[in-house]
């Protein structure tokens, strides 16, 4: 595991375009799916990090308690499940009926659109606006795992509720921190950093 920080793409950048299976499901996902929405929330996750593990309470709670306001929600996973066998599509569908999770999760099997979001670590939050444009970037909150804080997810919410007000994004946007992306080998991006960024 390699502590990493997330990438930070600038704000106001459009959001990449996707096309992408959803786990346990018949189906494949795209970013044209969600044209209507007010709020995007695209975060790159994992099955196996404890980052993941850690938020991923308060990740269900978030998505279902803005479902209704119009926000959507869509989990990554990006992982080599060549070296990572418990992120792959299988197990994913598992961990999202275990979770509860409403949204779907897809699986990125070539890492392209993870590359596309400058994507580097799990858990990786983007959220966008209804003309999907960046307006967040960073961490759920200040939590982390094994210091014994429970994550209520202040810092996402708080961008969320900005948004779905019509108010300008945080000034303050803090990167998010978890674990690197597992690249397949000769696939990683420049701006993989195997020593850690955080």
């Amino acid at each position: 595991m390699v502590r990493t920080a997330s990438t930070m793409m600038p704000l106001g950048t459009a959001a990449p375009d996707f096309q992408l299976p959803a786990a346990g499901e018949d189906r494949s996902v795209a970013l044209a799916d969600f044209g209507d929405c007010k709020a995007l929330l695209i975060v790159f996750m994992c099955n196996h990090c404890p980052y993941v593990k850690h938020v991923a309470p308060e990740l269900k709670r978030l998505a279902d308690d803005y479902h209704q306001q119009g926000v959507v929600v869509v989990g990554i996973s990006s992982n080599d499940i060549a070296s990572h066998p418990e992120d792959s599509p299988e197990k994913m569908a598992e961990e999202k009926a275990a979770r509860g999770y409403r949204f779907p999760y897809l699986f990125d099997q070539s890492q392209a659109v993870a590359k596309a979001y400058g994507a580097a670590c799990t858990p990786d939050f983007f959220l966008f606006d209804g003309q999907h444009k960046l307006f967040y970037r960073g961490q759920l909150d200040d939590s982390r795992p094994k210091e014994g804080s429970v994550p209520d997810g202040k810092d996402l919410r708080a961008a969320i509720d900005a948004l779905l007000a019509g108010n300008p994004s945080p000034e303050t946007q803090k990167p998010s921190i978890g674990c690197n992306i597992k690249w397949q080998p000769g696939n990683e991006p420049e701006y993989f950093n195997p020593a850690g960024t955080a």
